[in-house]
């Protein structure tokens, strides 16, 4: 017995057309064969796995219970084929099947999540695994390959790592409207004397830059708030404080109740993308590098904080 002909993928696509029509003549008009095709693989069937699959009636074929056992595992192996067909069409359009995405908060909320949209739409069956977590975490994910893939705040230090700088920027205020600060074309340190502020917190590059300032220029401010950066935008809105944010973050979770100015002294943003080394010359890389050209990638930053924003070009 060639017991080979079991994994035969015709003659189990013909048991399942068969299994889920009934009969013969619909089973062959379906798969483009004959008649006697389908009678020839089922027979081959049976005899290889020594199975009665069919009980003949008349012009009817009833499915035993043997039959309805062996067709839930055509299914799952039909399953496991055409995601193995999809990993394939993946591998030839980026050479990856699967992406491992790990980022800092900062980028999470609208410019990697517009990278990832236009990863899909070249190709709807890539796997993605998405992950937030601080810009240390997301190196050393990314160093012990538990991520392929990691947006960081640099300078990011790895010599395992090929580290690409992708766009770099300035840090704004956030200011509720109607705010008594928001007349001024733009904010100085010396201007939050007697605000409240909203700041990350977690390490944060604007937050310490902007508290070793204040203290700098002694400037006394009322408080506080200290809240994950999602919140941010919305704390502002709400009249709790003011921030200072890069223009990235506060576009992506622009709120209809906040605008932003320019802040002074300057604080300097850059992010980058960090992989290891053997993916240099991945299509997908290049993808990402290409979809960060302006006009391609709708970064929304305001349009009035255009300078503040550049993309590097690899």
């Amino acid at each position: 017995m060639d017991h080979s002909s079991l994994f035969s993928l015709k003659s189990l696509a013909v048991f399942r057309t068969l299994f889920e029509n009934g009969t013969t003549t619909k089973t062959a008009s379906i798969l483009g064969i004959t008649q006697s095709g389908v009678s020839r693989s089922l027979a081959q069937l049976e005899d290889t796995t020594g199975l009665l699959l069919f009980i003949r009636q008349k012009n009817k074929l009833i499915a035993t219970p043997e039959a309805e056992e062996l067709y839930k595992e055509v299914l799952q192996l039909s399953f496991s084929i055409d995601e193995l067909r999809h990993s394939v069409a993946a591998l030839r359009e980026f050479g990856a099947s699967r992406m491992r995405i790990a980022t800092i908060p900062g980028l999470a909320f609208g410019f990697v999540p517009q990278l990832i949209s236009k990863m899909l739409r070249l190709n709807s069956k890539l796997n993605i695994y998405f992950d937030v977590m601080s810009s240390n975490e997301v190196v050393r994910s990314v160093d012990a390959g538990m991520f392929d893939l990691g947006f960081v705040t640099l300078p990011a230090k790895n010599s395992e790592l090929q580290v690409d700088t992708l766009v770099k920027t300035e840090a704004i205020c956030l200011l509720p409207k109607g705010h008594s600060l928001a007349v001024n074309q733009k904010i100085d340190v010396k201007d939050l004397v007697g605000q409240h502020l909203v700041i990350p917190n977690q390490p944060n590059i604007a937050a310490d830059q902007l508290l070793e300032s204040i203290e700098k220029h002694g400037v006394h401010i009322s408080g506080k708030t200290e809240a994950n950066i999602s919140a941010i935008c919305a704390l502002v809105a709400n009249n709790v404080g003011i921030s200072v944010i890069n223009p990235i973050t506060a576009s992506d979770l622009a709120h209809k109740n906040t605008i932003s100015k320019p802040f002074e002294p300057s604080i300097n943003y850059s992010f980058g993308l960090i992989y290891k080394k053997r993916w240099r010359g991945n299509k997908l890389i290049k993808m990402i590098h290409d979809s960060l050209e302006l006009g391609k990638l709708n970064l929304a930053v305001s349009k009035s904080l255009p300078k503040n924003l550049s993309i590097i070009s690899q």
